[in-house]
């Protein structure tokens, strides 16, 4: 388990991590979710006992990281996969951490075959993809088999097969009880893979709730209908807190009413439905709602990108307000 507590950084007058208080719980992978600059790696470098906090205490299984006798095996961690001595082979790499952490031989066998670099294991890791380096990470993250698991931005450069890899491992830690803290900007992935998330800005907490709590909180669900007689049902069902919008002939968008409210009415009045269906909010949408005010970076759109013409890149200005991470 990792406990956060009052968690605070500064440097000078810039507070990358504001009073951060939050648990993550084992038996379920946690998403640890937020904008550039929010300070998700300031916060995962100091559970690590890589940064010292200003202020506020972060444990692991109930101690300060430093205060593991043999932290590689309660916590394993990736935080830059490319962190690596370029010139040793992936095998040498493990076989290295192994030797300073009683870990043996047969394990670094173990989890050089479980990340899939069987094939790769004795050639230089400074010839690695971006993907290989990843596994590499994880590999190492895993070495010790820890009851931790903590893994920064993890799918980034693996390919469709290694990402649904990566989303099975993480669902099977958990599974096996271990704590499971991923962060990441996929939210596609996100999505399919965590069932709580933790969501910072500006090195603030926004969010500390299920996925499913999150996208609902977020944004309001709509109803989408078809029908024949779908300016009939319009008419009948407009009121002021009902909001209607017409995407297409024959088909609406309704906020307000619940799938069985507008079912019930359609039965009492006769009408015809082709299709009723709510729609949610994907978590992408929820995130971007919910940390509007949170991002740090920001594009001003040109007048052919808000007319929905433009490719939404070109003209485009960054403005930077200052990193927090």
């Amino acid at each position: 388990m990792i406990e956060v507590t009052n968690l605070t950084k500064r440097y000078g007058d810039k507070t990358a991590v504001d009073s951060l208080t939050f648990s993550v719980r084992p038996g379920m992978v946690t998403g640890f979710l937020g904008p550039n600059g929010a300070g998700k790696s300031t916060t995962m470098r100091m559970i690590l006992g890589l940064d010292r906090p200003t202020a506020g205490t972060a444990t692991v299984n109930g101690r300060p990281y430093a205060e593991h006798r043999a932290p590689l095996h309660e916590i394993g961690a990736l935080l830059e996969a490319k962190s690596i001595h370029q010139g040793r082979s992936a095998f040498s790499h493990l076989r290295a951490m192994a030797a300073t952490t009683g870990v043996p031989r047969r394990r670094v066998e173990e989890v050089i075959d479980l990340v899939g670099l069987s094939e790769v294991a004795h050639k230089r890791a400074g010839g690695f993809s971006l993907g290989m380096g990843q596994r590499l990470g994880i590999a190492s993250a895993l070495l010790a088999d820890p009851r931790v698991v903590m893994l920064d931005e993890p799918v980034n450069g693996l390919d469709p097969e290694g990402i649904l890899w990566i989303r099975n491992l993480l669902k099977g830690l958990a599974e096996e009880g271990r704590t499971v803290f991923v962060s990441s900007h996929l939210m596609s992935e996100m999505a399919l893979t965590a069932e709580h998330l933790i969501v910072v800005g500006r090195g603030r907490l926004i969010a500390d709730v299920s996925v499913a709590d999150f996208t609902a909180r977020a944004a309001r669900t709509t109803v989408r209908v078809r029908s024949p007689q779908a300016a009939q049902i319009r008419e009948q069902l407009a009121g002021p807190d009902v909001t209607i919008a017409s995407l297409e002939p024959g088909v609406l968008e309704i906020s307000g009413l619940t799938t069985d409210q507008i079912g019930d009415h359609a039965a009492e009045s006769g009408f015809t439905l082709h299709e009723l269906f709510p729609q949610q909010a994907s978590l992408e949408e929820a995130f971007m709602e919910m940390t509007r005010d949170a991002v740090e970076y920001h594009a001003t759109t040109t007048t052919a990108d808000r007319a929905g013409t433009g490719p939404g890149t070109r003209g485009d200005e960054l403005t930077e307000a200052g990193r927090a991470a």
